[in-house]
């Protein structure tokens, strides 16, 4: 049977972020409200020279070679801070990342589930086709408002993977079990640049979907937590995933638990100090826990509950592959993470505000400032112009 998965994963964050103790502070809270009761230590700021395109095309440019651009004949982006309301982020990155024309890019939106549906999209592409490759994009700017609720689970980022056939990093397992339900637990009109949420309900939501999809999961294959490395989640905020998980526990003999909570809590660690990455946010798990856990056995099997608000839940499965850990780019995440510059909560203020007119009127942009390769220099004639340093 051919194996489908994920043969390679980036990531990339902005290099700006904001202390979540010192922000606890300037918002009259307690620090540990934020670092303890939502488990947020960093929260990346996003420059006005990044977006959802440039963040996503970043991500992809660690990982993808000369021979994916040949073999890449899909482009799946699941965000929902889209740049066009009719244009596709992925026609952008296609042409950032120079991969051939002969391909389809298409944009994925449903919250935060937006990359897992592209993700499924990919798999079915691939059995059609095993000599291709897709690349799928998770990038997204969580915004919810200076001084709101939902401020300190805000974040930006980015994560890309290329799926192919004989995957080098996880291959994919049949019996996802999925669920839909139309709820308003979070949700961002048309009209507004920030999202509203029902912040109680909408956590009360992840867990019930998290217990349906499970539920279903165990009686269509018979596995249990036993038969589970880890279980990755959708971070909206790194407590979030726990707080699902404690609801199975008690299914395991104690040895399994422990396992599965210190798992957890390894698997945590990258969006610990990114943030809410609202499409990437799964996937950025399973990176940490990958790149994170040195004694990993390949072989594994790791458990995915992927969320999207509104809302659509998925669990589904991966096995680790032989010498999985050779094609991971730790040192180059190591490198972001220790060369990313901390701002104050003024200038994370002053930053947030800065934004693009919103009247159309053209502007140019300072990149000179932005580590970034590829970086968003302006908007002319109600185009965005986009600048790939390395070209």
């Amino acid at each position: 049977m051919l194996k489908i998965g994920i043969d390679k994963i980036g990531f990339y964050a902005p290099h700006l972020y904001v202390d979540m103790n010192k922000l606890a502070v300037a918002r009259n809270v307690e620090p540990e409200k934020f670092t303890i009761g939502i488990g947020q230590e960093k929260m990346a700021v996003p420059p006005i020279t990044q977006d959802a395109v440039t963040l996503a095309a970043n991500a992809a440019l660690e990982i993808i070679d000369e021979d994916d651009k040949e073999k890449i004949d899909f482009v799946i982006f699941g965000t929902e801070s889209g740049i066009d309301h009719s244009k596709s982020s992925a026609v952008y990155v296609h042409q950032l990342l120079g991969l051939k024309p002969n391909a389809r890019a298409v944009e994925v939106k449903q919250a935060c589930y937006g990359a897992t549906a592209g993700l499924q999209m990919a798999k079915g592409h691939i059995a059609l086709n095993p000599d291709s490759k897709v690349l799928v994009l998770g990038a997204d700017i969580a915004r919810y408002g200076l001084n709101t609720s939902g401020e300190a689970t805000q974040g930006a980022g980015a994560v890309a993977m290329v799926i192919s056939a004989d995957p080098k990093i996880m291959a994919l397992e049949e019996n996802n079990v999925y669920y839909t339900n139309d709820i308003m637990d979070f949700w961002r009109p048309i009209y507004s640049d920030q999202a509203f949420v029902d912040g109680k309900f909408s956590n009360e939501q992840y867990i019930a979907f998290f217990n349906k999809v499970w539920g279903q999961y165990k009686e269509m294959t018979g596995h249990a937590l036993e038969d589970f490395e880890a279980i990755c989640y959708h971070l909206p905020y790194t407590k979030m995933g726990l707080k699902a998980l404690r609801t199975v526990l008690e299914e395991a003999p104690e040895n399994v638990q422990d396992r599965l909570k210190e798992n957890y809590q390894i698997s945590t660690m990258y969006n610990r100090n990114v943030g809410n990455i609202y499409t990437g946010s799964l996937y950025l798990s399973l990176l940490s826990l990958l790149e994170r856990k040195e004694d990993l056995a390949s072989g594994s099997r790791i458990g995915m509950f992927s969320y999207g608000s509104g809302a659509v839940g998925e669990f589904f499965t991966g096995v680790l592959q032989p010498n999985y850990r050779e094609h991971l780019h730790l040192a180059s995440h190591e490198s972001l993470f220790a060369s990313r510059k901390e701002v104050s909560v003024e200038e994370y203020e002053e930053i947030f505000e800065n934004t693009l007119p919103k009247d159309g009127a053209n502007i140019e942009l300072d990149i000179e400032q932005d580590p970034a390769p590829i970086c968003l220099a302006g908007v002319n004639d109600h185009m965005r112009q986009y600048v790939n340093k390395n070209n």
